[in-house]
C-alpha cells in the first residue's frame, strides 16, 4: 500500500493487522482518483471509515486542501498517526476517534460539509443506503460535491441512494474495480 501520486508519492503506507480492517485496492484508488483528479486541487475531504487513512492521505498528496480522518478503532488511528507522520501532511489533517453515526450527527450540528467524502464501511453489514441517507440528510456533502461509498455488492440493496434523498442527487455513477464497487452520488447545485 503506498501513496500513488503527488506530493507524497511512492511512500509505503503501515497497514492495521487483522482481519477487522480490508484497505482499498490499488485499482480501486486509481480508478477513484482518476475520476476526481482535476476537481481535487484546494478542497476538503472527509475519509470516513478511515482505517491506514490511505484515501485522505491520496486526495492530499493530490492537492486537497485539507483532509478530516474519522475512524472509531484506536488500532486503526494509531496506524492512520504513523502514515501522516510518514507522508509529512499532518499540517493539513484532522483526526477524529468515533463511532460514524455519531460523527454524522457532531458534524451536522457543526455544519461541516466537504468537498468529497469517501466512505468505505465494514463489507457485509448492508450499511450502503443508510449511510447515504444519513450523510445526504446532514449536510455533510456541498452542493456540487461527491460522495463515494465503497462495497462488495454490485447494488447497494435496490439503489445506492434512497428515495427519501433521491431530490438532492444530481447523478449516480457506479465503477467496478476487480472484486469491489464504487458508487459516486454528485450532490445537486444550487439552481440560480
Amino acid at each position: 500500500m503506498r501513496i500513488i501520486t503527488g506530493s507524497a508519492r511512492g511512500t509505503r503506507l503501515f497497514s492495521p493487522q487483522g482481519d477487522e480492517v480490508r484497505p482499498t485496492t490499488e485499482m480501486a484508488k486509481e480508478g477513484v482518483f482518476s475520476a476526481i483528479q482535476f476537481d481535487l486541487e484546494g478542497r476538503t475531504f472527509l475519509d470516513l471509515f478511515a482505517g491506514s487513512g490511505q484515501m485522505g492521505l491520496e486526495a492530499l498528496s493530490r492537492g486537497a486542501r485539507e483532509a478530516t480522518f474519522v475512524d472509531c478503532s484506536e488500532d486503526s488511528l494509531k496506524v492512520l498517526r504513523k502514515n501522516i507522520e510518514k507522508t509529512k501532511l499532518g499540517d493539513r489533517c484532522r483526526v477524529v476517534r468515533s463511532e460514524y453515526g455519531e460523527y454524522i450527527k457532531s458534524a451536522s450540528r457543526r455544519e461541516q460539509a466537504f468537498d468529497f467524502v469517501y466512505a468505505d464501511p465494514p463489507y457485509g453489514k448492508d450499511l450502503g443506503p443508510e449511510l447515504v441517507k444519513r450523510i445526504l440528510r446532514a449536510g455533510l456533502v456541498k452542493q456540487g460535491g461527491v460522495l463515494m461509498v465503497e462495497t462488495d455488492r454490485e447494488k447497494l440493496d435496490t439503489a445506492p441512494v434512497p428515495q427519501e434523498v433521491l431530490d438532492q442527487v444530481e447523478s449516480i455513477k457506479r465503477y467496478k474495480f476487480s472484486k469491489c464497487y464504487v458508487f459516486f452520488v454528485r450532490v445537486k447545485r444550487e439552481e440560480l
